[in-house]
């Protein structure tokens, strides 16, 4: 429980702090939203990636009849559901309610639903996708739209720092990321301890976890071994962990926290595709490329992690495909495959074969005449009888 006044002090004290904050670069996703007194509007994503500016950039349009909280504010540690009535008096009446990381107070779905009753517009943030579907699910079913935002995309990476399109930015945007504050500062710090944050705030001290030190050992060992199959049972042994649950859960918690993201092998069996090894993607390649040293020569790997990423913005079923050969993705819309997708930095003598059986095989499988190899740089049509696959180069695909 904290004091009337506290709270008062801190909401005046964000609303105007907010106001002064740089609105940054508009984000793409920003089209997609629209609030409206109908549905609630949940913005989650990982931490850092830009939340709290993007509400302000919605705040802006609005103009003056505006509400705004940001709940990781320190000073109201402690904040519990008997204090959102402080906070409805001190706020008043307003039409549209902005809450930023509104997930860290329990029960916080009642006060929500109090408003929505009231028809207020209601937009909030929050950097876990688990607790606040839990919570949407039991009492605000059918009332909300969900909107994910990632770090920048290349366009939108190009455009912050203002680069052109073309492969020097491109490879600049493999080896930075898209975290807005970490292209600003270039401190490489940053990155290492957004991670590590990541770990502690999100996972270990969410779930109560005593061994904290394996948790982030198991991440970093996962960020070190990106688009690489992985099972439950070698994780478990690598790290002795007592069984293969615990480490489903830590799977699990990662994904909720946005950090990492886990990509099943296609088969037409759910069953299957539940038990087969599945490829783990981070969220942002400079946030690989500051917690591990493994792609400093491995630059395709970076490559791939960033194709993955731009497809998980845009689909909802993403596979790879494994039988002689493998191909790196594969797009499922409702019950069809519509794209097969090979992934590489630089295709020559040496890999072409592979690469290509790998994408043909998927191609047949799936009964399609078409597929793609997403490269660094380069561009052609390769015909393979009825079939045509199309080299792509990455800067232009995004």
């Amino acid at each position: 429980m904290i004091l009337k006044s506290t709270i008062e002090n801190c909401y005046h004290e964000q609303i105007k702090r907010i106001a002064l904050t740089s609105k940054g670069l508009e984000r793409e996703l920003t089209n997609d939203i629209s609030l409206n007194k109908e549905f609630i509007t949940i913005l989650t994503g990982i931490r850092r990636c830009g939340k709290s500016t993007l509400l302000n950039q919605l705040m802006n349009k609005i103009g003056n009849d505006v509400a705004y909280f940001n709940f990781e504010d320190p000073r109201i540690f402690g904040f519990d559901l008997n204090d959102f009535d402080k906070l409805d008096e001190i706020i008043g009446e307003k039409e549209y309610y902005f809450f930023d990381e509104i997930q860290n107070v329990d029960k916080w779905e009642l006060f929500i639903r109090k408003l929505h009753d009231r028809k207020k517009a209601i937009c909030i943030t929050g950097s876990n996708a688990s607790l606040l579907s839990k919570e949407l699910g039991t009492r605000l079913t059918g009332r909300n739209i969900t909107k994910e935002l990632y770090p920048f995309t290349y366009k939108e990476f190009c455009a912050f720092i203002n680069l052109e399109k073309n492969q020097e930015s491109l490879e600049k945007f493999l080896l930075l990321g898209g975290f807005p504050s970490y292209l600003i500062t270039n401190e490489i710090t940053y990155l290492q301890q957004l991670f590590k944050d990541i770990v502690y705030r999100d996972i270990v001290v969410r779930y109560g976890i005593r061994n904290s030190k394996v948790v982030e050992e198991i991440a970093l060992f996962l960020v070190s071994n990106l688009s690489k199959e992985y099972s439950l049972n070698s994780i478990k042994n690598i790290f002795n962990i007592g069984s293969a649950n615990s480490v489903a859960d830590y799977l699990s918690w990662f994904e909720d926290s946005y950090l990492l993201f886990s990509l099943p092998r296609f088969n037409w069996s759910l069953k299957s595709v539940s038990v087969n090894p599945k490829k783990l993607y981070l969220i942002d390649t400079g946030l690989a490329n500051a917690n591990s040293l493994s792609f400093s020569e491995d630059k395709g790997r970076l490559l791939e992690n960033a194709v993955y990423i731009h497809l998980k913005r845009n689909f909802k079923e993403i596979y790879y495909f494994k039988q002689k050969g493998e191909c790196d993705f594969v797009i499922k819309e409702g019950s069809k495959i519509t794209d097969c997708l090979q992934v590489c930095y630089n295709l020559n003598s040496d890999n072409f074969q592979r690469e290509i059986n790998g994408l043909l095989e998927a191609m047949q499988y799936f009964e399609l005449n078409e597929g793609k190899i997403i490269t660094l740089y380069q561009s052609d049509v390769l015909h393979f009888e009825k079939k045509k696959i199309y080299v792509v180069p990455a800067y232009d695909w995004f």
